[in-house]
């Protein structure tokens, strides 16, 4: 019996998560290879197989473990667990982390419970994080459990571009038709201040411009309130906000840019003023477009040499 209930049932769930989402594969790799899985001592993974025996989920045969019956959500355990959506966050962050940092970049190949093991989350969120990207031909699924990160090329981004134009514009009128004490014009005023303080700075800190910009396009989109922009955006954050900076040899100067544009269309936000505030957002947006474009045209250089 495990010493820590709260873990072992953790665990259970995890295990069962895992064996609905097809994950885990039978005869089950033994026991140190599956406590390192899931982050656990043996002693409490032994609880835990123990436990989904004698409930008849598993059926062990001398030291191998099988699938015996397929888990439903009633063989889960009632207990105090962390927040999905904490952990739905935190691997977000940890995840655009690696790709921000170099630690994961175009055409590398990567394995979701090894992505588990590292962030500390449950090997579900990484999965059904990455299977969003899936379909936007971002990412491949090559074999279970692993992925590739897809090299963009340049009409790509133009579509991207089209897209991405269409929604922020709409959105950013959305947020000019909101109430004088709608919360989102104090988060405006807030963020217009940052960016003027990273403006200050920008020589020695431009590598925090990551941050402020995720913040900048997504509150332009959380105006509209629309779970389809949020989803979308994701997209959108993953492939202008990080896939172009993965060539650094001009990162200091195209987050200057950025962060000057940004200025421009939070200061005409501010004043009320659509007209000049669309106007400023098209720039940034093509500005955007064009620092990618450039990006995608040196790295082939590069890859043709």
């Amino acid at each position: 019996m495990s010493r820590n209930p709260t873990l072992r049932q953790r665990t259970i769930n995890q295990f069962i998560d895992c064996v609905l989402k097809n994950i885990l594969t039978f005869p089950l790799p033994p026991l140190i290879t599956l406590a390192d899985m899931f982050n656990v001592s043996r002693t409490t993974m032994r609880a835990v197989l123990v436990h989904l025996s004698d409930t008849g989920v598993l059926n062990q045969v001398d030291e191998q473990y099988y699938l015996q019956r397929k888990p439903t959500e009633q063989d889960k355990m009632n207990g105090i667990f962390e927040e999905r959506e904490v952990q739905d966050q935190h691997f977000e962050n940890y995840f655009y982390h690696l790709i921000n940092s170099h630690k994961l970049l175009p055409g590398d190949r990567f394995d979701e419970i090894q992505l588990s093991k590292d962030a500390k989350v449950n090997p579900i969120v990484v999965r059904e994080f990455l299977l969003r990207f899936l379909h936007y031909g971002l990412i491949n699924n090559y074999e279970k459990g692993k992925w590739a990160l897809i090299i963009v090329d340049k009409d790509y981004a133009e579509k991207l571009y089209e897209f991405r134009s269409i929604l922020e514009i709409f959105a950013l009128r959305s947020f000019m038709a909101q109430k004088n004490d709608h919360i989102n014009w104090t988060k405006a005023k807030e963020l217009l201040q940052r960016h003027k303080n990273l403006q200050q700075n920008i020589n020695n800190d431009y590598t925090l411009f990551a941050t402020l910009d995720r913040d900048f396009h997504q509150l332009i989109l959380s105006s509209n309130n629309n779970p389809f922009f949020v989803q979308s955006f994701d997209l959108i954050s993953v492939i202008f906000h990080f896939h172009y900076q993965w060539d650094n040899s001009d990162l200091k100067q195209r987050n200057s840019v950025a962060v000057s544009e940004h200025i421009a269309v939070l200061s005409a936000m501010l004043q009320k003023d659509e007209t000049k505030a669309i106007a400023a957002l098209c720039k940034h947006l093509n500005t955007a477009k064009m620092s990618m474009r450039e990006s995608i045209d040196r790295s082939l250089k590069i890859k043709n040499r």
